[in-house]
């Protein structure tokens, strides 16, 4: 994501220094100021089908797709395991008048059901240093998904250069379809892709990553 380049929903079983996954997160967020622009992800601007219902944000971070989301008319329940984050988003929103268009969650996505009815799932850069079953959370929300409504993954298919854990991540649309195993007779594929942005890094280099972008929509 341009604004926040990381999934903040993990296991809750401890880290080796006995630090919790929910602590070790919040920690982040709580030495800091804000962690990321505020600004949704470019490829959900590009790609989300108009608002029809009910949308999810799978570790929503500082709120900026969630907002987003808001103000294109969607309902949004925004989930993440930071109670400091989830709180920046709280206020985010309130600031622009859409206090009653979010419901704001502190959870592990691990072990979180997301509710019925959904009409879209986002997920964008589920991905972490810590010990994360992602496609395990993708399968579960996409359960919730009603007739008609769309999954939408996007994730880092190389990290950027100026990341401690840069590199291929082995993601790409193939592998994404593939992982997820949806049942061809009841999703479509709308959109299986690579996608490149230019983005800046914290000393202010330049680079243009790659990312892979899926967008399943349930018929059945």
């Amino acid at each position: 994501m341009s604004h926040r380049h990381h999934p903040e929903a993990h296991r809750h079983d401890e880290l080796a220094d006995g630090t919790t996954v929910a602590e070790y997160w919040d920690r982040r967020y709580r030495e800091s100021g804000p962690v990321w622009s505020g600004r949704p992800n470019a490829s959900l601007v590009a790609v989300a089908p108009p608002a029809t219902g009910l949308a999810l944000d799978l570790a929503c971070g500082e709120g900026g797709d969630a907002v987003w989301l808001a103000e294109q008319g969607w309902r949004v329940v925004a989930v993440d395991i930071s109670a400091t984050a989830v709180d920046r988003g709280r206020a985010a929103a309130s600031e622009r008048g859409l206090g009653d268009a979010i419901e704001w969650v502190v959870a592990d996505l691990a072990d979180w059901t997301a509710p019925d009815g959904l009409a879209l799932v986002s997920a964008c850069f589920l991905q972490s240093t810590v010990e994360l079953d992602r496609i395990g959370i993708l399968r579960r929300a996409a359960e919730h998904i009603a007739v008609g409504g769309h999954l939408l993954s996007v994730a880092h298919a190389e990290m950027p250069p100026w990341s401690p854990h840069g590199g291929d991540t082995g993601i790409t649309p193939s592998s994404e379809l593939a992982d997820l195993a949806l049942d061809p007779a009841r999703w479509v594929v709308e959109i299986a892709e690579l996608r490149e942005r230019g983005a800046t890094g914290p000393d202010g280099e330049a680079a243009i990553l790659r990312d892979s972008v899926v967008l399943v929509r349930r018929t059945a």
